[in-house]
């Protein structure tokens, strides 16, 4: 088992552990009846996050440069032959995401390129079943897997006007011309996309890798540009050691991948170095050889050494098939592996691990405070009912008078609160006013027919550049709402906390920040595409089209995710408050209706002072349960991969 195997099980084993921990806590907090809206809000998310956690290492590269085969020596050796198809030239023809969804049978889904011709991304298309074509995948053949995966590689010949339309055609370029037969036609991928569904153990556990043709389908297909290339965990760029750096790859390195100052999840694969293996040579010689590829690639991609990893995939996979350790560990595949295991799982824990302790903290701090509320009225009417011992009817009439004037104060609140609520009410449909989808529909249609009736390279820019302005306005709106929403909230839980001396923490907070970051990042990976070029060419004003196309439905699912968290939180805002105020109101009426009897008859208030005794021992037992199933938790999110490994 490979390092990287070891660590990504590990790391499954731990959300394992702490998905069990959240859901015992859970029990317990609504077997205690301490579970609010916002509470049951925030363990729903948490166990979302867990269930859904996915880590994506998408691999890049021209072609030729042994991509597909590193996959296979890194992932799929256990299978004894190759799974993906492997072979001189072009492989991999259009984008494939290799995951597991159990809700699929083991298959192949192929989007065909003939959607390019629609107003629809990538994206859109994955809710929409009936345009794909689903190839069966029989995962107890070897063989029948690598005939199946043959398919992703499936080539058509079109004419050049069908090409133009799906934007894979620029005759300004005259390496496509010369690639137009004598009948007009040109060679094109037959599908636009391919989702494989293969119940490998690693895919299981949210692996999620993503295979990406070159670069001219990276400059046209964007749903790389866009989605799966930004949004990957890691990305291994594959150069090959028999071709060096060209420049088709520093295009797609400072273009599509990184650049300057790049991160520790972007690493650089320098494949085929048995290419520079020599029987005449000595080891000495060979490794100075590789050690100096390495230094050119490092200078010519701006990168640290550290980030350049020299490997054989071809013998890594043969060594690991074989059973040849030799052979694997010259491969220096294990060194790459090791890299992957120790920089990726790790930081994508702590990413998860940091999420998680803060919603747990103000999980915890909600529960405590409802929880502290009734050990605190119980010792109040303790100290209350004991200071009744010996005392005359005339100071228990003073002391149900002082209750009535306790209600009659806290409905004063209540009434307030009323009038909060329709202002409440009022910046609530102010917030989706701006930010409704309706919205962004017109901001959409607005631009697309900007963009059409626009002749010139530069309109086409400024009616992208005036969607995002309006985008970001929209957020900029509905955020101020939202903030005159949680201050007021603020000043609410305050005084109540004051005045009626209500345990509450803070309101939830909320904040629309992260996605105005991200319409931003669109924004930037949209110049990053389009920004350099003065004058666009009628295939590129095509392409460019096509770009804004899963533009609009990248923001349009960051707007329908922000307004469904908004909607989420203002569910839930309100919800501690109303829990307190819903047990404030229960413990007056108490209060009130023990003394009533004891009014009635002396002899009961022994009887409740030892009825109130006993609650105060069931809320000690509840806090120190409570307690023990939160530092479970606690120490479950904290838990370090090695250290499970141990235990196990």
């Amino acid at each position: 088992m490979s390092n990287l195997v070891q660590k990504f099980q590990e790391y499954s084993g731990w959300r394992d552990n702490v998905r069990n921990a959240l859901k015992r806590y859970r029990d317990c907090v609504q077997e205690l009846d301490l579970s609010d809206a916002a509470s049951e809000q925030r363990i729903a998310h948490a166990l979302t996050r867990l269930n859904e956690d996915k880590l994506s290492i998408a691999f890049v590269a021209e072609f030729s440069r042994g991509k597909s085969e590193l996959i296979n020596a890194i992932f799929f050796a256990d299978y004894g032959q190759r799974i993906l198809p492997t072979s001189a030239g072009r492989t991999t023809m259009c984008p494939t995401e290799l995951l597991y969804d159990e809700t699929f049978p083991p298959s192949i889904r192929l989007l065909p390129i003939e959607t390019r011709a629609d107003s629809q991304s990538t994206s859109d298309y994955k809710t929409q079943n009936q345009v794909w074509t689903v190839l069966p995948l029989d995962i107890t053949s070897s063989d029948g897997m690598l005939e199946a995966f043959k398919q992703v590689g499936l080539t058509k010949r079109v004419p050049v006007e069908d090409a133009v339309r799906y934007g894979l055609y620029d005759e300004t370029d005259p390496d496509m011309a010369m690639a137009v037969d004598a009948d007009g036609t040109v060679e094109i991928s037959q599908w636009r996309h391919a989702i494989v569904n293969f119940p490998h153990p690693l895919l299981k556990q949210g692996l999620v890798i993503v295979d990406t043709p070159g670069l001219n389908a990276i400059g046209t297909e964007p749903e790389l540009t866009l989605n799966l290339i930004p949004n990957a965990h890691a990305v291994l760029f594959i150069l090959a050691a028999d071709t060096g750096v060209t420049k088709s790859d520093i295009d797609i390195w400072c273009n599509h991948i990184g650049g300057a100052g790049a991160g520790n999840g972007r690493l650089v694969v320098l494949n085929k170095i048995d290419s520079m293996w020599d029987e005449l040579r000595s080891e000495d010689e060979v490794e100075r050889q590789i050690a100096m590829q390495v230094a050119s690639v490092a200078q010519m991609l701006d990168l640290s050494e550290r980030q350049i990893f020299p490997v054989s995939a071809q013998k890594g996979l043969v060594g690991k098939i074989n059973g040849d350790a030799p052979l694997l560990e010259k491969s220096r595949v294990p060194v790459l592996e090791n890299a992957l295991s120790s920089r990726l799982i790790p930081s994508k824990q702590e990413i998860i691990r940091s999420q998680l302790l803060s919603e747990i903290s103000e999980l915890a701090a909600t529960s405590h405070a409802l929880l502290s509320s009734r050990s605190r009225n119980v010792v109040e009417q303790l100290v209350e009912l004991k200071s009744l011992r010996g005392k005359n009817q005339n100071i228990l009439e003073h002391m149900m008078k002082r209750i009535d004037m306790e209600k009659r104060e806290f409905d004063g609140s209540l009434f307030k609160l009323q009038a909060t609520r329709s202002v409440f009410a009022r910046l609530s449909t102010e917030v989706f006013t701006n930010l409704g989808m309706g919205v962004l529909k017109e901001n959409v249609r607005t631009t697309r027919d900007a963009m059409e009736k626009s002749k010139f390279t530069a309109g086409l820019r400024q009616a992208v550049r005036e969607f995002f302005r309006q985008t970001l306005e929209s957020l900029q709106l509905s955020a101020q709402k939202t903030d005159e929403i949680g201050e007021m909230m603020s000043v609410m839980y305050r005084k109540f906390s004051t005045e009626h001396g209500l345990a509450l923490a803070t309101p939830m907070p909320f904040s629309l920040e992260k996605y105005m970051k991200e319409v931003a990042m669109i924004e930037q990976l949209y110049h990053k595409q389009f920004g350099a070029t003065t004058v666009m060419t009628t295939p590129q004003v095509v392409l460019m089209q096509k770009f804004f196309d899963s533009i609009a439905s990248r923001v349009r699912q960051c707007l329908l995710q922000a307004n469904r968290d908004v909607e989420a939180w203002l569910k839930v805002v309100m919800a501690p408050l109303e829990a307190q105020i819903g047990e404030h109101k229960l413990q007056l009426k108490r209060r009130k209706k023990s003394i009533e009897k004891i009014h009635l008859a002396t002899d009961s208030l022994e009887e409740k002072l030892l009825s109130f005794e006993q609650m105060q021992l069931e809320l000690d037992t509840q806090r120190a349960m409570l307690t023990r199933l939160e530092n479970e938790l606690k120490a479950a999110i904290a838990a370090q991969l090695g250290a499970l490994r141990a235990a196990a």
